[in-house]
């Protein structure tokens, strides 16, 4: 606009234009142009009434623990309390990762709004300023320790072996609960660190069963269809020390979604708490859905789902934090739970 202004003040004075009150009109009228364009501006997600569409970029990963968003994805639920809430529209884009520590460097990078992960790479991402808070708890489930190897009976017989343990990452809360368990039995929380390996919950599945790794912590199902496998057993330490009443999964939202536009948050979180309790009202409903994305019979989807606890309060987050923090998983100490939580979330 500004060009178009200069090129026009040329013209007119190059003209030796002397009706200066039809310049004045003309001047004003182009400066009357550039504030509507500037007025009807959007940056980001549309705001009430604009009639423009929003997008908003998810990150999810793998196992029944994020039942709520396949309801979410199927149901369009965020699209439907978006437009319900502005009139917009809103594409969501679904993107799955394989780990807590890829959504994180998606929020580094600006590609992501929101993400769903462990609780552990949640709090670590916030310790370490990544721009989010967490705006739901989404599910807790059972954890297990299983190995293919009958002369491994307990953690003490894997320290200081060369046995290798998948889980999802280093920094993940499969990787916080091995090292509670660790603590729990007089350990440091670090002694078998150098023993992990990086694997998704199905890879690793696929690694213990094959005996191309000794063991695999792992969550709901995969936690289930191993300890079916007569050739597995499981270690007991593991499964105590974070129960399935405890946070397991949070979303996550940045502040920039939360602040820059609100109606799309609060459509975020009504989204999710409305799949948490269609779930929770009727889980076989939910099982046909989730059982074709995740490729299970109908029989054992249901029992998957059943195992589960989902809930959007959550539970036991400040006190993760305290042991991350106690036990060098992550360098910062919160001061209490608003510092981990958006004003909206309700639990400990």
């Amino acid at each position: 606009y500004g060009y178009f202004i200069r090129i026009n003040f040329c013209l007119l004075k190059g003209k030796k234009m002397k009706n200066t009150k039809r310049f004045a009109a003309l001047l004003l009228s182009l400066i009357l142009v550039m504030s509507l364009a500037a007025c009807s501006g959007n940056n980001g997600a549309a705001s009430s009434g604009s009639g423009k569409t929003a997008t908003l970029n998810i990150a999810y990963q793998y196992g029944l623990a994020y039942a709520p968003l396949v309801i979410c994805q199927e149901n369009k639920l965020i699209e439907n309390a978006y437009r319900e809430a502005t009139g917009n529209e809103v594409t969501v884009n679904w993107n799955q990762m394989s780990s807590g520590a890829d959504i994180n460097t998606g929020f580094a990078s600006g590609s992501l709004d929101v993400g769903f992960m462990g609780i552990a790479p949640a709090i670590t991402g916030i310790s370490k300023n990544v721009g989010y808070k967490i705006f739901s708890n989404i599910s807790g489930q059972e954890h297990g320790l299983m190995t293919n190897k009958a002369e491994i009976n307990s953690l003490n017989d894997i320290i200081g072996s060369s046995d290798q343990i998948a889980l999802v990452n280093t920094g993940s809360i499969q990787h916080i609960i091995l090292g509670m368990a660790l603590d729990a039995e007089g350990f440091d929380a670090h002694a078998l660190d150098s023993n992990i390996v990086a694997m998704k919950h199905p890879d690793g599945m696929t690694a213990v069963t094959s005996n191309s790794i000794a063991c695999h912590l792992t969550s709901n199902p995969y936690i289930y269809k191993e300890r079916d496998n007569d050739s597995l057993h499981e270690i007991d330490a593991v499964k105590n020390v974070w129960s399935a009443d405890q946070s397991f999964i949070v979303g996550v939202a940045s502040e920039s979604l939360k602040n820059d536009n609100p109606e799309l948050y609060n459509a975020l979180c009504k989204a999710v708490s409305d799949a948490i309790d269609q779930i929770n009202a009727d889980p076989e409903a939910t099982a046909k859905i989730t059982a074709e994305y995740d490729g299970n019979e109908y029989e054992d989807e249901l029992f998957y789902l059943k195992a589960g606890k989902y809930d959007a309060k959550t539970t036991g987050i400040f006190e993760l934090s305290e042991f991350m923090f106690n036990n060098g998983f992550t360098e910062k100490k919160f001061d209490g739970y608003s510092d981990l939580v958006f004003d909206n979330v309700e639990g400990n």
